[in-house]
């Protein structure tokens, strides 16, 4: 692990911190500009291929990465089984553990997210924390079929500078519906053209999903420097 990228503490022990915690670092290929605490979302754990591609993109453009599991996920590595997510308080005590934790020894630029629900918990606490960002890929602005109960309440009031990554056809909050929401101005949204909740489009759009996961990852990494 380059050393250089852990300003304020010393590589081996951020090496074997991370390791103690069974969480996963990309250290940027450069300087880096800020650290990621990204979050995985409600089915799929934080080395799925989606996280890991998202990871590698952004240490490449100059940003650390560090994931983490939440507690449920983390015990189907153990037994294997399906089980759903922790409840909303144990998701957000989780997140308010690891922040505390990598905080103490990541100086610089601090900033949390996730993809959907990962991005959600760390939504409602990146006010509390005093985070320097927000980073929200695919948010989960209602349930699947559920767009007369949006989950934005919070939103109109966030005042952490925050970027929302969503598709345009995210059947989690699709663009017609999110631009008829009031949200706070400190809310940034990228809309990715006939992307859904993984930023894959249509082919019809004229965009692969190659492209769409660099502008993001290129866009996240700009709103981060």
């Amino acid at each position: 692990m380059d050393k250089k990228h852990k300003a304020g503490i010393d590589g081996d022990q951020w090496a074997q911190c991370v390791g103690d915690h069974g969480w996963l670092w990309n250290a940027a290929v450069a300087p880096a500009s800020a650290t990621l605490i990204l979050a995985h979302g409600a089915g799929a754990p934080m080395d799925s291929d989606w996280m890991s591609d998202m990871a590698a993109r952004l240490a490449a453009q100059g940003v650390n990465v560090l994931r983490f599991e939440f507690p449920y996920m983390a015990q189907r590595r153990v037994d294997g089984g399906k089980r759903p997510p922790n409840p909303a308080p144990k998701l957000l005590e989780w997140w308010r553990e690891v922040y505390a934790v990598v905080r103490r020894h990541v100086a610089g630029r601090l900033a949390i997210g996730g993809k959907s629900m990962g991005g959600r918990m760390a939504s409602l606490l990146a006010d509390e924390l005093g985070v320097d960002a927000l980073v929200c890929l695919g948010y989960p602005f209602y349930a699947v079929g559920k767009p007369e109960k949006p989950r934005v309440e919070h939103l109109a009031e966030l005042k952490t500078r925050t970027l929302i990554v969503q598709g345009e056809r995210d059947a989690l909050g699709n663009r017609e519906t999110v631009e008829g929401y009031a949200l706070s101005p400190s809310i940034e949204l990228m809309w990715l053209a006939a992307g859904d909740h993984d930023l894959k489009p249509l082919k019809a759009s004229g965009f692969s999903h190659e492209q769409h996961l660099a502008a993001a990852a290129s866009r996240v990494a700009e709103f981060l420097r």
